[in-house]
């Protein structure tokens, strides 16, 4: 994906099938992570569960969904990056739009996402607990806050 400009924006139902894609490929190609889900699995449970209930917002570059962010409340339940998306600054600007609201922000990562865990650090979170397996794939999480006051 070329460098073009990157515009944030509400998403839309059609964007659902994208959005799942990205997260089905980013399961597939992390190695550590056992598939719990298919990408049929998947694709359902973003427009049946996730779409309706939560505020998601798409990443837009060349025309193409880049990314998403999905959020319940103040909890960022979702953040996903196409892989010709990431190391482009699109996960930043993704969480400065949820950091604008100026309220705590929280969400998890597992232990073995060492990208993700520095991601998060650098913008500003810090970590929360560690569970050892209380998600459905039975591996080590963290979870990451962010408040306000923490950023300079």
């Amino acid at each position: 994906m070329a460098m073009t400009e990157v515009i944030l924006r509400p998403a839309r139902l059609f964007d659902m099938a994208d959005c799942a894609a990205i997260v089905d490929r980013w399961i597939g190609e992390t190695p550590w992570l056992p598939r719990i889900h298919d990408a049929a699995d998947i694709a359902r449970h973003y427009r049946e569960n996730v779409f309706p209930s939560q505020a998601m917002t798409v990443a837009e570059a060349g025309g193409r969904v880049a990314g998403f962010m999905a959020r319940d409340g103040d909890c960022i339940t979702s953040l996903y990056l196409d892989a010709a998306a990431r190391g482009r600054g699109i996960g930043a600007q993704l969480l400065a739009h949820a950091k604008t609201a100026g309220k705590p922000l929280m969400l998890w990562t597992f232990q073995a996402n060492d990208g993700a865990r520095r991601f998060y650090l650098r913008e500003g979170f810090r970590e929360g607990r560690r569970t050892a397996d209380e998600n459905e794939e039975r591996l080590p999480d963290i979870q990451f806050l962010w408040t306000p006051e923490a950023t300079p």
